[in-house]
């Protein structure tokens, strides 16, 4: 059964590079997207008045050899931190890195940011940012299984090309939106397939937040991943927050997964999450997923006035 998962993934990725209509999902997703936005979005570049350092693993499908294993390094850190209440710009910086592998296919990416911030009001601001660096994409070929040898297959490949995308985000006292557009270069993968390359990827994300009673706070998310020509991912969650302190809830993914989320925060600076899946696809139906993410923030700890969460800044 594992060897027939190792061709499942090499004919589902060469067929999609000799039928040009075909494609799959070429980013990895994240369960804790919602608490990482920046890591899919630059523009929340410096969005925090404080130095913010995250940091996420995921293993995906565990059972399934050489299933996908991704996670990332972010750092955030505000140029101008003062915010005014109308009219207002600032800008941040970050940096991005970012691990993924799936199968004989590894992308190891670097990708420097900058976003400029601006308050119309004292709760609504408008941020927009720029993602850009570069990625190294390989293809191993010694864990490839075929019924017959074929060079194409067997053919090593491993090269640097350079990477972009841009980020637009709008938030509220209580709500958001977000769209963020990826691998806008297009870069054709070199000795991998006919016509193989990385293809747009388009992200739309929002949410809203409820205030209860007793210090509870409902947080509602959803997000859409729109590959180019390819289907539809979408998520949908709901977590419970007391006081910026500690949480839980769930979510789906479409045809795909159920999920669960669970987080702690210490002193308002250290954020600890972990997240499961449920896989209900054909693939992995009856399966696990995981994330763990650790989150330090050099933000005072909020002592009075309104509780903030790491989307409502």
């Amino acid at each position: 059964m594992k060897k027939c998962y190792n061709i499942f993934f090499i004919s589902f990725i060469f067929i999609g590079s000799v039928f040009e209509n075909v494609y799959g999902q070429q980013l990895p997703q994240f369960t804790q997207w919602a608490t990482h936005q920046f890591q899919f979005n630059p523009a929340h570049a410096g969005i925090k008045p404080c130095v913010d350092i995250q940091t996420l693993y995921r293993t995906q499908w565990v059972g399934i050899t050489n299933a996908p294993k991704s996670g990332f390094f972010t750092l955030s850190v505000p140029l101008q931190a003062k915010r005014t209440e109308y009219l207002s710009g600032r800008h941040g910086c970050g940096v991005k890195v970012e691990y993924d592998r799936i199968g004989q296919f590894t992308t190891n990416k670097v990708n420097f940011a900058y976003a400029g911030h601006f308050n119309f009001s004292k709760y609504n601001r408008l941020s927009l940012g720029l993602y850009a660096g570069y990625l190294h994409f390989g293809y191993d070929p010694s864990i490839s299984k075929t019924i017959d040898p074929d060079p194409a297959i067997f053919t090593e490949a491993s090269f640097v090309l350079p990477d972009a995308s841009v980020g637009a985000w709008w938030n509220g006292e209580n709500y958001y939106a977000g769209i963020s557009l990826q691998n806008l270069m297009h870069s054709k993968w070199k000795n991998i397939g006919i016509d193989s390359r990385f293809r747009l990827q388009t992200f739309i994300n929002g949410g809203l937040r409820f205030k209860m009673t007793g210090g509870f706070s409902l947080l509602t998310g959803m997000i859409i991943r729109i590959p180019k020509n390819g289907p539809l991912s979408v998520d949908v969650n709901a977590v419970f927050d007391y006081e910026n302190v500690f949480g839980f809830g769930g979510g789906y993914r479409y045809t795909d997964a159920l999920m669960a989320f669970c987080y702690i925060k210490i002193n308002q600076q250290l954020f600890i999450q972990y997240s499961a899946d449920y896989g209900t696809s054909p693939l992995n139906r009856g399966g696990f997923s995981h994330e763990v993410s650790i989150n330090f923030a050099t933000c005072k700890p909020v002592i009075t006035g309104p509780i903030k969460t790491a989307l409502f800044q």
